[in-house]
This record gives structure tokens, C-alpha cells and sequence, in this order.
């Protein structure tokens, strides 16, 4: 492992965390989209990670894949909605803002855990630069 392999790994980790958070955050944002029963309606968004070089301790994660929700949505009854057919639905997204909520907290805290990962050991290198000026 070399000396600055600790930032790369923890980047790839803070790059990960981060597309998990876009992710979320577009779910949440579109939890009640409307569409017309004859559209989709909009797919909630995971992202799929997957270890560089794993068991080595080397190499980091990153993002594998998309992967998208179900376009059929749940139909719910709005007569007096503008996008409501004849028989007076809509479709809303099958999205659970509860689960979203909780992807979101585990989502943050492994940024968190990345980024504290960074700030020590750059504080670690900055105190061993630190010794050699004696």
C-alpha cells in the first residue's frame, strides 16, 4: 500500500456516498410526481457499488450500476386532478419516502466516515512532516 493510497480509497468512498445521496435526494424530490395512467410513472433510482480490488486493501469502491424502480407506480384515486383519467386516477411513484429517509442517514454517515477518514490522515502526514524539521 503506498503512503497515499489512504486518499484515494477514501475519495472513491466519498464519490460513492455522494451519487447514493443524488440518488435519494431525487427520490424524495419526486415522491409525489404526477403522471397519467398511461405513462410511467417515475422509477425510483438505486445506485449499486461495488469494491476495487477487493480483499486486497487496496483500490476503493465505486459506483457499478443504476438501478431503477418500477415504472408502474400506484394508481390512486383523484377525480378532480388535471392528469386524472376517465375513471378519475392518477399514478404516483412506488417510492417510500420512510426508506428514502433512512438511505438518506446511512448515505451521509458514510460520506461522514470518508471524509473524517481524510482529515486524519491528513493531519497524520501534516505531523509527520512536522518531525523531520526537527
Amino acid at each position: 500500500m503506498a503512503i497515499f493510497d489512504t486518499f484515494g480509497i477514501s475519495g472513491s468512498g466519498l464519490l460513492a456516498h455522494r451519487k447514493w445521496l443524488d440518488a435519494v435526494s431525487d427520490n424524495i424530490s419526486n415522491v409525489n410526481t404526477v403522471s397519467r395512467t398511461n405513462e410511467d410513472a417515475f422509477q425510483q433510482r438505486m445506485i449499486v457499488a461495488r469494491a476495487v480490488d477487493y480483499g486486497t486493501g487496496e483500490g476503493g469502491v465505486r459506483v457499478a450500476r443504476a438501478e431503477f424502480g418500477n415504472p408502474e407506480g400506484r394508481l390512486v384515486y383523484q377525480p378532480d386532478h388535471p392528469l386524472a383519467d376517465a375513471e378519475g386516477y392518477v399514478k404516483y411513484p412506488d417510492i417510500d419516502l420512510g426508506d428514502q429517509m433512512s438511505q438518506m442517514i446511512m448515505a451521509q454517515r458514510g460520506y461522514q466516515a470518508n471524509l473524517a477518514v481524510v482529515e486524519r490522515a491528513t493531519a497524520a502526514y501534516q505531523a509527520a512532516l512536522q518531525l523531520g524539521k526537527g
